[in-house]
């Protein structure tokens, strides 16, 4: 299980508000992606999700249990890989794990295999590409004994194929091992191909603007991007966007 909510969520910084009454939900195995203009404080909402910061007001739960300014509750990737340059492919993708003595080589072995990454278990992050190296990030995310992961714009580094190639991995992987996931994206049709639901934030300070099921069936596949139906949904999320205030 891995459930978590968001309730009444404010924050500041040296006087200027950045969020302001944010209120959400993670179902338990639930994927959502949340979008905004930038500065409206995604990243904030993350740090205090995974309790490098406290919010000024309300409370964030997972399962239940009080989560403010507690560490160590969630597993976070952040928009760079940041793979230890001294540690092997295969150390990087078990290191969550290790830390709290649960490291599980074949498990790792099988999902680096299964990522198209099988021969690279004794790589250094330096003979990786862009993308092995997100691959890498994501499964030691997957293998960290956190239910919960939050995923800050993993894929904004990559060029247009190489991010495609991402999303149908991580579509793949996620409906192998359904956990749940906040996402954060600038692009709307990532947005879109990956979600069950997509948040829309406003700007100066941030509210949760809309929320939106998506509803396309799973497993997902590419050729829904080219449906009218999407292109529809993609329509009414950039005139959100638009009008954000």
């Amino acid at each position: 299980m891995a459930e978590l909510s968001l309730i009444d969520i404010s924050k500041s910084f040296d006087g200027k508000q950045i969020l302001e009454r944010i209120s959400l939900s993670v179902s338990d195995a639930e994927f959502v992606s949340i979008v905004g203009p930038s500065g409206s404080g995604k990243s904030t909402l993350f740090h205090l999700i995974g309790g490098l910061l406290e919010p000024d007001s309300g409370d964030i739960y997972l399962d239940g249990e009080r989560l403010n300014g507690k560490r160590g509750t969630i597993s976070y990737m952040p928009q760079t890989p940041s793979l230890m340059p001294w540690r092997t492919v295969l150390d990087n993708v078990v290191l969550g794990a290790e830390l709290i003595g649960r490291k599980n080589g074949k498990k790792a072995i099988e999902m680096l295999a299964k990522a198209g990454l099988a021969g690279y278990e004794e790589a250094y992050p330096n003979q990786l590409s862009g993308g092995m190296k997100q691959r890498v990030a994501f499964i030691r995310s997957m293998l960290s004994p956190q239910s919960f992961i939050c995923l800050d714009e993993p894929f904004s580094a990559l060029d247009e194929f190489t991010r495609l190639d991402m999303q149908q991995w991580l579509l793949s992987m996620w409906e192998d091992h359904r956990r749940s996931i906040l996402f954060v994206t600038h692009n709307i049709e990532e947005a879109l191909f990956l979600s069950d639901r997509v948040i829309v934030l406003s700007s100066g300070p941030a509210r949760v603007k809309a929320d939106f099921t998506i509803p396309f069936p799973r497993p997902r596949k590419e050729s829904v991007v080219l449906s009218q139906e999407f292109l529809e949904w993609k329509k009414t999320i950039y005139q959100e966007l638009q009008v954000i205030t």
